[in-house]
Order: C-alpha cells, then structure tokens, then sequence
C-alpha cells in the first residue's frame, strides 16, 4: 500500500524576485545548486507558454537511497506559481508559491505524494520518520543553496 506524504517548506531570502524565479523554474540548473539533486534530464521540452515538459530527477540525501522520478510542469503563473505532476517513484503534485514584501522574496513549496517503491511502502510504517528527515534535509540544502547562487543569505527556512 503507498504511504503518503505532505511537506510544505517555506523559505525566506532578500533578493529580486525574479532572479529566485528563473533559479527555481530552470531546474536543469539545480544540481549547480542544490545539493541533494544529483540529476535533471529533460525529457520533453517546455510548450510556447512554457508548460507540459518533463523532466527526470533524481535526488539523493543522508540515506542510502535515491528516489527518481518524473514532473510535467501543468501550471505557470510568472513570478507568482509553479505547479506539478510527479510519476514514477514519487506520485502526485508539486507546488511553488513566489511572493515578494519589503524587497524579502517569501518562497513555499507545497509538495504531496505517494511511494510507489515496494520496500519503501512494506516498511513506510517503521521508516517514515526517516524519509521525513531526508526529505527536510534535502530542502534545507536547497534553501542554502538558492541563497549561495543569488549572492545572499537564507533569512529562514521551514520544513513542516
């Protein structure tokens, strides 16, 4: 039976908006960046209104494991939201909110899905709270390292 799991990670930085916007939305980028992102493949490319490609991720943390899968990026608000459908290790859907007060750029990704591994959902009752920690890991790194890229400082992380 696939576990499920809900994650809604906020981060703070002092920059410009749109420079956190393109470092998000060109994830082939991340790797660069974000510790944790060991690849991203393209596997269908962007529409013209920049949506529907597909991209493969895999994503390795303090455990000894990757998860890969898929996204197809379904929706795009400019400088405002991301939105998409994971398949394959991971099913179900991402979300990136952007929003700027008082030059602070207040970024959270909304991020819920199934395992779709075998051993993953046989032994999710004993080791969810370590997928949790990896998980937080992971985007503990890339708050850093969206910080380091834009030349500042990570004013606050949260991973819930």
């Amino acid at each position: 039976m696939a576990v499920k799991y809900s994650f809604v990670t906020k981060w703070q930085l002092k920059a410009l908006l749109q420079d956190v916007w393109d470092a998000i939305y060109d994830s082939m980028e991340w790797p660069q960046w974000w510790h944790g992102v060991q690849a991203v493949i393209e596997i269908e490319k962007n529409d013209a209104r920049g949506i529907n490609g597909v991209r493969n991720y895999t994503w390795k943390s303090v455990l000894p494991y990757k998860l890969t899968f898929n996204m197809r990026l379904t929706e795009k608000e400019l400088l405002q939201r991301l939105k998409g459908i994971a398949f394959g290790e991971l099913e179900g859907d991402g979300e990136w909110l952007f929003t700027e007060k008082n030059g602070i750029i207040y970024i959270q990704y909304n991020w819920n899905v199934v395992t779709t591994k075998k051993w993953m959902n046989t032994f999710g009752f004993l080791l969810k709270p370590f997928f949790i920690f990896s998980h937080n890991a992971v985007m503990h790194w890339g708050g850093k390292g969206l910080a380091k890229k834009l030349g500042t400082t990570l004013l606050k992380g949260q991973i819930n």
